[in-house]
Formats: structure tokens, sequence, C-alpha cells
């Protein structure tokens, strides 16, 4: 990448400083950790005076973009992994989006399945007996945060045609009046081993399982879900409070 601003530019220089690197940042060099340059060497290349240069690397490192280290020098930081509550048991779209981060849908797949022994089991069904089965891939900025596999009561009327790039749980209530209060998980860790391409993380990669198991009012099951999260990308967080005596 050339490293050059436009002195002829109306813009203050310290903005095309900016923008200048921002644009390093997202380069694959400096985001796998390389150094950037020193101020001294940025301000000769460009021009200006290193006071140019620390106005703009200054405002990139309130923002939690750069790391400067005195002695060492100046990298890009590292994205802190997505955190939930283990009291969130809502939609991971809508418990993002009330994070201000914002998750997509990289892919999405509905189809009929056999109910294994342990959906059978949940939802009281016979084995075998026919399900719809949802798998989701979210993801942020094109990149693999979390695989989903949701397993649905039958007599919800859940279909493969409906549209599951709604938030699960608000499809669930406006078109089906089902509504979710409730559900109990299980957390575990384990490798990545047969998902490492979907979570395009190596098979000895550490990820985080979350098995779910969601009812109505009436505590009748509604789903059986299976979370598979990177564990570089997300983390529960728990908060306990000591019991007041």
């Amino acid at each position: 990448m050339q490293l050059r601003i436009d002195h002829q530019n109306k813009v203050p220089l310290h903005l095309q400083v900016e923008a200048l690197m921002r644009k390093l940042i997202e380069s694959p060099e400096f985001r796998n950790g390389a150094f950037l340059p020193k101020e001294v060497e940025l301000a000769n290349r460009l021009g200006v005076s290193r006071n140019t240069i620390r106005q703009a690397t200054n405002k990139l490192e309130y923002e939690g973009l750069l790391v400067r280290k005195k002695g060492v020098g100046t990298t890009v930081a590292k994205k802190k992994p997505l955190s939930t509550g283990l009291d969130h048991w809502y939609s991971f779209t809508q418990e993002m989006r009330e994070r201000g981060i914002q998750v997509e849908n990289l892919s999405v797949k509905a189809e009929y399945v056999k109910a294994d022994e342990k959906v059978s089991r949940f939802f009281n069904i016979r084995l075998h007996k026919t399900v719809l089965k949802l798998s989701k891939l979210k993801g942020s900025e094109g990149e693999p945060i979390v695989y989903f596999e949701s397993y649905f009561h039958p007599r919800i009327g859940l279909v493969p045609e409906d549209d599951f790039s709604r938030p699960l749980y608000t499809l669930l209530e406006e078109k089906f009046g089902v509504l979710v209060v409730r559900s109990n998980e299980n957390i575990s860790a384990a490798l990545a081993g047969s998902l490492a391409s979907t979570l395009q993380v190596s098979a000895q990669s550490p990820i985080l399982v979350r098995e779910r198991f969601v009812y109505d009012p009436g505590e009748r099951p509604i789903e059986y879900n299976l979370g598979y999260y990177r564990a570089d990308k997300f983390t529960y967080s728990i908060d306990i409070k000591k019991a007041q005596h």
C-alpha cells in the first residue's frame, strides 16, 4: 500500500492521515500483528509534522483501534470476543443488536429430519418422527462466530419455507403465537473437529458448546438447540451476587 496524501487537497492533513491509517489497520499485514511505521517515519514519508501524525493516531487509539507501547511500537488492537450473559436466552441476533453489534446469517438451511433419541425424548414424541431442523451459521463482517442447529416440536407448524432470516423467537410469536419464556442450558468445551471448516478454524481449535432446552408458558417443549461458538470470538460472562443474610 502506498503511503501518500494530497497536500493540495482542502481536507485537513490530520484527517487525511487518519483515513490513511484506517486503511493500514484493515490490511492483513497489520491485522496479523506487524508494527505500524513509527511516527517519525510516517512524518517523513508523508511530508507532515509528527504532531499531525500524533493527532491522527491519538484518535484511533482512543477508539480502541490501536495499541501503543512506549519503546516498543504501535500495533492494531485485537478485536475483543463477543460476550453474553447466562441470563440472556433469547435470539442471538436480538441480543447482539442490543449491544450495538451487527451479525448476519452467513448460511441458513431448513429441512425435515427424523428425531433422534435425545430430541424425541425432550419433545415426548416417537423416535424417528419427522421434525423441522434449522441450521444457521452466524457471523460478523463475513467471519463465522457461531453455528446453530435447532429442532422444533411438530405441533408448532414450522415449515422449511418460513422466513428464517427474521429473529427466530419473533417469528415464532408473531406467526405461530408461540411465546418462549424459559430455557435450560448446558455449556461445555470441545474441539472444533468436524465443524472446523464451517467455523473456519482448525480441527484442534477450542469451541464452546451450548445445549438449550426451550419452553413455552405452559412448560411445553418448543425447541432443542445446539450452539457451537468459536472460543476466540465469543465468551459467556456470569454475574454472581452474594446472597444477603
